[in-house]
């Protein structure tokens, strides 16, 4: 019962401030849109690039942890696709949207404050390894799998479709944040020193992207009504809350994971869709209401589901 009000309560508090302040109107829909801009633009890359500069590549960037968690993802994706498809007879553009919505966690907003409050900021070394490679790997599977879906038939060469995937994945800030600190974290391995200065400033701006984002988190959610589309839903909300961390945590035991990767992988499994799923949804006009409907859905659920896996975890 701790883990509920000491890890859980906190995170989910400045979602629903953010939520209650966007309802009441003391702030403004521009203004919700100007701090995630600022927040997804400019202070989590920062927090990316912070990370990745600091993480120890070596030691944290495990084929076990990675697997566990991936093929949880992938499995989710499918099963959310198939069942668009073949059970509520959703097109084809539709079906990959509901499966992306059961892919895409959201490792950063929710899965690093809540591994971070339950286990110490030192417990997050294997969130950031996944998150790495988190967006540009699943948005890049999403676009692709998206543009051959709209192109089959067209005549369109694969070439073309990669390639268009690819510059659409590598524009984005987040990704943009993450090469960056990579590359920097090559480099002060090859002997660099920034001054002090300059990881002070970084520093300032990294505090501001998790508690920024919570905040707008709280009041993008409150545009999204869930209308329709229960069983669908359903479907969605129990890929990303169920089925994908009881793959990843299966897996992580069957690979002899260590506590701290298992609680990593697991953990961020478990977290809801990331308005990203909607963004996604946005980008192709498909299945729109059934993606904003989720991000609220299983963001509220999440809450019971988070509980249950932290009482699981070791």
């Amino acid at each position: 019962m701790s883990a509920l009000f000491t890890v859980i309560m906190p995170v989910f508090l400045v979602i629903g401030f953010g939520y209650v302040v966007a309802w009441r109107r003391m702030f403004s829909p521009e203004g919700v849109d100007g701090l995630m801009r600022f927040a997804q633009n400019f202070a989590v890359p920062v927090l990316l690039f912070k990370s990745m500069a600091g993480l120890d590549l070596s030691a944290n960037f495990d084929p076990r942890l990675l697997v566990s968690f991936y093929a949880g993802a992938f499995a989710s994706f499918f099963l959310g696709w198939a069942a668009a498809r073949r059970v509520f007879g959703r097109s084809p553009q539709d079906a990959v949207v509901i499966g992306f919505a059961c892919l895409f966690s959201n490792s950063l907003l929710l899965g690093v404050p809540i591994t971070e409050r339950a286990y110490g900021p030192e417990a997050t070394a294997g969130n950031f390894a996944i998150i790495a490679m988190h967006s540009p790997l699943l948005y890049t599977f999403g676009i692709t799998f998206m543009e051959f879906t709209r192109a089959h038939g067209s005549g369109v060469s694969a070439g073309r479709v990669a390639m268009r995937a690819l510059k659409g994945v590598v524009r984005t800030p987040l990704v943009i944040g993450i090469l960056s600190g990579l590359a920097m974290n090559l480099l002060t391995s090859a002997g660099l020193v920034m001054p002090q200065g300059f990881w002070g400033g970084v520093d300032m701006i990294a505090a501001a992207a998790l508690p920024a984002a919570l905040f707008g988190l709280g009041g993008i959610l409150l545009r999204y009504k869930p209308e329709g589309d229960a069983a669908t839903i359903a479907v969605c909300c129990a890929c990303s809350l169920v089925v994908h961390p009881a793959i990843t945590w299966g897996l992580g035991q069957t690979l002899g994971l260590d506590t701290a990767a298992l609680r990593s992988a697991v953990l961020t499994a478990a977290m809801a869709p990331g308005v990203n799923a909607y963004l996604f949804a946005s980008l192709y006009g498909a299945a729109m209401r059934v993606a904003a409907s989720t991000v609220l859905v299983a963001t509220g659920l999440s809450m019971l589901s988070i509980w249950v896996w932290l009482a699981i975890l070791p």
